[in-house]
């Protein structure tokens, strides 16, 4: 990444400086301690946080994962994209989009995925502004078991 303000969030110190910020996408996480561990979880899924830092803080994240499948091959999966609530129209969303093209192209990965709410226009114009297209509609339904 040529990005000196772009880089991955690796330790304990740092998950819990980037939690306010994630809470922000997904109020349902508790507190950092929870937000930690199931970073650890996911990790072992090869789950990756990107962050841009300003000031010695993180303004903006990007969780994401390799997978493969038969659809797409291998590619890149945003798992999570959000900027702080006071740093929006910073262009943080963008850079990330950018520095995660580059981190797939480099794994050699043939496309970059992520999903976004039906009712999340703003997201919606933000991608198709980053040149991200709609390929799919998803599905899913409650089972039950241990929520997000």
């Amino acid at each position: 990444m040529s990005d000196p303000n772009i880089r991955h969030l690796e330790t304990a110190d740092e998950l819990r400086a980037a939690f306010p910020v994630m809470q922000q996408l997904r109020p349902h996480l508790a507190d950092p301690v929870d937000f930690a561990a199931r970073v650890a979880r996911m990790r072992a899924e090869n789950y990756a946080l990107l962050a841009v830092w300003e000031d010695g803080e993180p303004v903006a994240l990007a969780g994401y994962r390799y997978q493969e499948n038969l659809i797409y091959g291998r590619f890149l999966y945003v798992d999570d994209l959000v900027t702080t609530e006071r740093s929006r129209g910073g262009r943080h969303g963008a850079r990330l989009l950018q520095a995660l093209e580059g981190i797939a192209r480099e794994a050699g990965c043939a496309k970059l995925v992520l999903d976004t709410g039906l009712a999340n226009a703003l997201a919606q114009r933000f991608y198709f502004r980053q040149g991200l297209l709609t390929g799919a509609m998803r599905f899913s339904k409650v089972l039950g078991g241990q929520a997000a």
